[in-house]
């Protein structure tokens, strides 16, 4: 890190964001935490992390993905379910945000389930 001028502006090389970036998540730290053990806002944190995964330099998780979820939740704007309709029991099916739902088989690839969420999330 370099300080120049009189406002004491810092300049922060790639590595150095990059292992900010890192610590965000590991053994369960906060970006709060992070951004105030390091001494940056949280919204510095958020601009780098955009800019880093623009430009293709942001490291991938390699393991996988946990979606926050609720069993109990009410399905608010949902669809009631059809009583009817036969679900295989190795069909699982994922309620995601604004009602979405996600059916597929209990077999689905970790990595291709995460690419799908992703996918309909964006749309």
């Amino acid at each position: 890190m370099e300080i120049l001028g009189r406002e004491r502006r810092r300049r922060w090389a790639d590595a150095e964001k990059l292992e900010i970036l890192a610590a965000v998540g590991l053994n369960g730290e906060t970006l709060a935490r992070v951004a105030r053990r390091y001494d940056v806002s949280r919204s510095q944190i958020y601009n780098w992390r955009r800019q880093f995964k623009k430009r293709g330099l942001l490291p991938t998780p390699v393991g996988p993905t946990f979606l926050p979820f609720d069993i109990g939740a009410p399905m608010l704007n949902a669809a009631p379910a059809l009583e009817e309709r036969m679900v295989s029991p190795a069909m699982v099916e994922l309620c995601l945000t604004q009602g979405r739902r996600l059916r597929f088989d209990s077999g689905i690839e970790g990595a291709t389930l995460t690419r799908l969420i992703r996918s309909v999330e964006a749309a």
